[in-house]
This record gives C-alpha cells, structure tokens and sequence, in this order.
C-alpha cells in the first residue's frame, strides 16, 4: 500500500510539473506575441560622406566612425550601432569604433519595404548568419530566433513584422521571434488596411498557394487566426470599409464573385463583379449583366434588373428601357430630378447640390435640401465651420460662406487647405505670388516664389529673403517663440542679417545675405556673396563661407558639415566643397 501511495504522489507530481512547464511555456510564447516599435526621441548619430567613403559624426560633428568605408547603415540612429561595409566585409561597430556582435557572421540591418525617408530599417533587431541559414538578434546580441530560415525581409506595410522563408514556403515572425504565421504558403502580403489612428496595425494577411490550376487565395485576420484556407481565384480586402473590428473580404471563385464579412458569407459567390460605393456603405452588383444594389450585410435594397446604375452622391440613378429611377440610399424611391445629384459634407448641416442638365454646376442646400445658394458655380467643396472654396466660370477659386458672400476673392489659380491647419495657400501663377489666409479669412502673408513646409506645430513659409511662421490658426509667430529654447535667433537690419539673443541684443552683426536659424544640434547656416558658412550657438564661426550649394535655401548644418538628401530620402553629412 505505501508503494501504491508513493507511485501515486510520484505520478501526480509529474503531471504538475508537465502541467506547469506547458503553462510556463504558453506565458513566454504570449508574451511574444505583442511587440514594441521602437521610437525615435532623438539623433545622435549621422552618416558621414567623404572622398566618397563613409563614416559616423555625433552631434556637435565629432568623428565616431572614420569615413573609411564604402557604406554605412545606422539602423537607429538613436542608438550606436553601425554596419559598416568594406570590400564585401561587413563590420558593425559601436560609438567607441569597437567591433562589437563578432560572435555572429554577416550582421546586417533589415530594410523597410514601404518606407522612404532616413529612418528605412528595423530600429531594434538585425539579421545573422549561420551556416548558411538566417535567424535574428536585438541590438545587445541577444538571439531572437535560431539560424532557421532561408531568408529573412520586412514584411511590406506591417513594421515590427518579418517574413520568413523555410525550404519553399513563407511565414512571418515579428522582431521578438514570436511566430505570428507559420511557414505554410507560397507567397504572403499584407491586406492594406490603414486608418490614421492605427496605420497598418489592423490590417490581415492575404496567403496563397500554387496549385495546378494556378494560385488559390486565403486569409488570416490581424489577429493571427485562419479565416479562409487558399481556395479563391482572387481575394482582397475592401480597405475603404473602416472597421478595425471586421474584415470585409471580395472573393471570386469560378469567376464569380462574393462578399466575406471575416468568416461570414454575406454575399454568395454568384455574380459577375461586385463594386463599393464608400460614399453611401453600399455594394452594387451585377448578375447576368443586371445590377442591384445590397447593404453591406448582403441585403437587396435596389433590385437586380438594371442596365446601368450610376452613383453620384446620396443619390442612386438605375436605368433601364423603361427609363431612369432615382434611388436613395436606403433604397427608397424618390422624386428628383435625373439630372440632380447631392453631395453629403463633412458638415451634417449642409450638402452639396449639383446640376447636370446642360453644364455642370454647383449650389448649396441645408440638411433638409432647401436651397442655400443656386447652382451657378463650377465647382464647390466644403472646407469648415461654414466656408467653402469655390470655383467661377473661368475656373478662377475662392472662398465663400453660407450666405453666398466672398470671404476669399475668386481670384486665385489655385487654393487648398494646408494640412493639419485652417490656413489656406492661395496661389496666382502669372505673379508667381502665393497668399496665405487664416481662419478668420484674413490675408496674413504674400510672398513671391514662396516655398512651405509644415511642421509639428507652425507653417513656415520662406523664399530667398525671406522667412515667416505661423500657427494653425493662421496667426503669425516671431521666430522667438517658435524657437523658445534657442540662444540666439535670427534677425535683419537694412537688408543684412545677422543674430540677436532673447533681449534683443546683437550678439552676430548684420552683415550676412542671408541666415538660418539654429537646429537643434545648436549650429545655423550663413550666407554671404553666394556661399554658405556656419556659425555655433555662441554666434562663433565655426565655417567661414565656403560652400556653393546652389538652389537650397536652407541647409542643415552639424559643425562645418552640410546635410545632402539622396536616394530614396536618406540623409548624410558632407564637407564636401565640389
């Protein structure tokens, strides 16, 4: 009996173990599976091009790598990692110029699919090989995955993700190892889903595999899990659709098509072409070249007998030899006009009224469609409050309000909202004079062959003497306040520039053509007869006038180098006088 007794607590104890080794595992593999993107606070480190070699600079222009190298990556350039490669060697050092992560053959960075500018790779893991297979490490050397994989690339859209190749097949993993896909299909691409919130982080992924007949079609959701095995003609995904919580999937098999809402049929495989009106949340289909129009749930709400039907607005127009029928759209029958067609705004106050019977023109009703202003304009848009930019018979723009009055002359060629603002850029293309407007319609800057650039926070508007900020709203800024922690801030006298601190004093004396302001490095550009210099935070001369760096009115300076973009947006420094 004290055997049995004794067997029996051995078996039991095993059987915790096991039980607490699976759960153990499952924590670990979970705690995988959410990853963090790196964030960029600041650069500390540059490329640095001369001779047509490659080095690293710091901040103040401190040589960390020396340009020795036919090219460098700086993966983070927060961070003081630095593949350097040479005669087809591949090195990678640290701020110190120590060869670090020698434990590891072919260390390199992974490069963004979809991304152009200077920060193009993954910014917290490198690839690695080992007899000839790859695996991946974080920036302390640490193994994320074994040397398993054939190849290792970017997953397009989706950064923070991999795919991964074993033998013939593909899967992903994300920068943590964790396996998000096994490496089961042939090829694998990301959905395409984006909003302004999220990006690309709750988008799906469509897989497919060869079959004799030719590729077949699946899909998995942004949560990993298999909705539909490879087995369409074609699939995508309907991105207009914002719903970060359902997939809406168009699928053909046999060449005809169907509806998916995730792992619902919503619409059955039986017609010729389906297409979305994002305007109205509809879908208009056609079966056997009829066509009728269904809510997104697969419901008929504009019979399947029409020859042609045509959207414009919140208006549907079916046509068939009977003649047209005007539906809305929530597939009522309604009294309108054929040649009439409403547009919704961004404003549920007013809607936009447009008159096709002999020349196109544009008007404005109330929510309840009681007129506004007629259609006698060219073209009308909705831009805010309750202005819209308007456009006359010789297609000249403006702006007006509700009440038909001319807040902005129509006079310009051209006028758009400047993003993230309600500044407007009115442009007259004969004067080459570009006006800025504010939100109150008030015409705060003119400036010829003016450039703008938007920024976190200000407009800047600039041109080869001048340069001037402004805020969202329109109100202009002084160059103080918009560069509050600066020392020294750029100012004119008769013509000349020169630097004055936050009390006006003149620390720099007006004897330069022109000026920048300081970056955040502490360093600002100078001109004088056609070249550029450099001055420090101090107003001291770091770089008498020396470059000729023609077109650009304002380059970027560390110390004595200059900042060149090439390629697809990368950066690098140069002293470079040529």
């Amino acid at each position: 009996m004290k055997k049995r007794k004794i067997i029996s607590i051995s078996v039991i104890i095993v059987i915790l173990v096991i039980v607490i080794a699976l759960v153990i595992h499952n924590l670990l593999g979970k705690s995988g599976k959410h990853y963090e993107i790196a964030t960029i606070e600041k650069y500390n480190y540059f490329v640095l091009k001369q001779n047509d070699l490659m080095g690293v600079i710091g901040t103040k222009g401190e040589t960390i790598i020396p340009a020795k190298y036919d090219e460098i990556k700086i993966p983070n350039p927060q961070m003081p990692i630095f593949v350097c490669y040479k005669d087809e060697k591949i090195e990678v050092y640290n701020e110190k110029n120590e060869k670090i992560l020698t434990q590891y053959e072919k260390v390199e960075p992974i490069r963004l699919q979809n991304v152009s500018g200077d920060l193009m790779y993954e910014k917290s893991v490198l690839t690695y090989q080992e007899n000839g297979k790859y695996g991946i490490i974080d920036f302390n050397g640490k193994k994320k995955t074994k040397p398993i994989y054939d190849e290792i690339a970017s997953l397009t859209y989706k950064e923070g993700e991999l795919l991964v190749k074993q033998g013939e097949k593909y899967g992903v993993i994300n920068i943590n190892g964790y396996k998000v896909i096994e490496t089961l299909y042939d090829e694998i691409s990301v959905d395409k889903y984006y909003t302004d919130e999220h990006q690309y982080k709750n988008a799906g992924y469509i897989i497919s595999n060869k079959t004799e007949e030719g590729y077949r079609y699946g899909y998995i959701d942004k949560d990993a899990k298999l909705i539909e095995e490879p087995k369409y003609n074609e699939l995508s995904r309907i991105t207009q659709i914002e719903d970060d919580e359902n997939e809406y999937l168009l699928c053909a098999e046999n060449g005809k098509y169907g509806i998916l809402k995730n792992k619902e049929q919503v619409i059955p495989n039986d017609y010729q072409s389906i297409s979305y009106d994002g305007f109205n949340e509809l879908f208009v289909v056609e079966k056997s070249k009829k066509y009728g129009i269904t809510t997104l749930n697969g419901k008929v709400i504009v019979p399947i007998q029409y020859d042609q039907i045509d959207i414009t607005g919140i208006y549907m127009y079916a046509q068939n030899s009977q003649g047209t029928t005007v539906y809305n759209s929530e597939g009522k029958q309604v009294s309108i006009d054929k040649n009439i067609a409403v547009l919704r705004t961004k404003n549920d106050e007013y809607k936009i009224k447009i008159n096709n019977e002999q020349t196109t023109k544009y008007g404005l009703v109330n929510k309840n469609e009681q007129t506004l202003i007629e259609e006698k304009y060219n073209y009308l848009e909705y831009l805010y409050d309750d202005l819209f930019l308007a456009s006359n018979e010789n297609s000249k723009l403006g702006v007006i309000n509700n009440k038909d009055e001319q807040k902005v002359e129509i006079k310009y060629d051209s006028l758009q909202q400047i993003q993230n603002s309600k500044v407007l850029q009115a442009t007259l293309s004969q004067e080459k004079m570009t006006h800025l407007y504010s939100s109150s319609m008030k015409n705060v800057c003119e400036m010829k062959n003016a450039s703008i650039e938007v920024k976190d926070n200000y407009i800047k508007i600039y041109n080869e003497v001048e340069t001037k900020y402004f805020d969202f709203e329109g109100n202009e800024l002084q160059n103080t306040k918009v560069f509050a922690n600066n020392k020294l801030f750029s100012s004119s006298k008769d013509g000349k520039w020169g630097f004055i601190d936050s009390s006006s004093k003149v620390v720099v004396e007006y004897k330069y053509d022109r000026v920048t302001e300081f970056n955040e490095y502490g360093f600002a550009g100078v001109l004088l007869d056609g070249k550029w210099g450099v001055i420090n935070e101090n107003g001291e001369e770091v770089l008498a006038p020396t470059y000729e760096l023609e077109g650009n009115l304002n380059p970027s300076f560390i110390n004595k180098y200059y900042q060149v973009q090439y390629g697809f947006g990368e950066i690098y420094y140069t002293d470079d006088k040529k």
